[in-house]
């Protein structure tokens, strides 16, 4: 069976979360490409990125929800029944990236500082602003061999290690708080309580043809099932797979 899979976060901070995960994610993949058009992704996930920090202090508040993931699992130390070697690694990623998160710069500054990187930032977010008669010094950047261009990328790859190290931990500890239960959408409709949580994950066949809407935040939610060819509601029943992390 063919099946596909939506995340929704039920909160603003988890919700910030996941977009920076998904530019990380997009950084990494589009830096080993030779390809001058996936630099384009590069550098657009790259200045998404900064946009963020400018906009919230990522650094801190990813800071307190690691500690708060390490004091609950510190919880269980010497508790019967718990696996304590897998609990000890947990809590010995958990302490090194948080370490290493405090150490770091505050997110963004050295991107900021970058003489190349200041002078396209300017106009590459201007509808074809990437143009070589826009930007003739991207056009020569591109053109370097790739060996300096892969030096470049890991650098400023390298600014962003201790956030994509400490968020994709704090991630991969909460998406596994959440077991996936067998769950059946009434004329393509679910709610449930959610018991402060921050992310949904639903696993859906793609017979159905649908796609979830879901609406709702850390304590209770809805799910609506809508049709991909038509747009309309889903009218019969769907069954599913949910995951409930907190």
């Amino acid at each position: 069976m063919i099946t596909n899979r939506f995340e929704h976060p039920l909160n603003e901070k988890t919700r910030m979360y996941l977009r920076v995960e998904s530019l990380l994610r997009q950084l990494q993949h589009s830096s080993s490409c030779s390809d001058s058009y996936q630099y384009q992704i590069f550098f657009k996930s790259l200045f998404d990125l900064l946009e963020i920090f400018e906009q919230i202090q990522l650094k801190s508040e990813l800071a307190k929800d690691l500690e708060k993931q390490r004091q609950t699992y510190r919880a269980w130390l010497n508790v019967d029944g718990v696996d304590q070697e897998m609990l000890g690694s947990i809590l010995r990623d958990l302490d090194a990236v948080h370490k290493n998160l405090m150490m770091a710069e505050r997110f963004g500054q050295s991107l900021k500082e970058d003489r190349f990187l200041s002078t396209i930032r300017q106009r590459f977010g201007l509808p074809g602003g990437s143009c070589c008669f826009d930007l003739p010094s991207l056009h020569y950047w591109l053109h370097i061999p790739i060996e300096k261009r892969m030096q470049d990328t890991e650098a400023w790859l390298a600014s962003v290690k201790p956030l994509m190290n400490a968020l994709q931990l704090w991630l991969k500890l909460t998406r596994e708080t959440g077991r996936f239960k067998k769950q059946i959408a009434r004329s393509g409709f679910y709610q449930s309580d959610a018991e402060e949580a921050n992310i949904l994950r639903l696993t859906i066949p793609m017979e159905y043809g649908v796609y979830p809407m879901i609406s709702g935040h850390k304590n209770r939610f809805a799910v609506k099932f809508i049709a991909f060819e038509s747009g309309q509601a889903y009218p019969n029943d769907i069954e599913f797979e949910l995951a409930v992390c907190s």
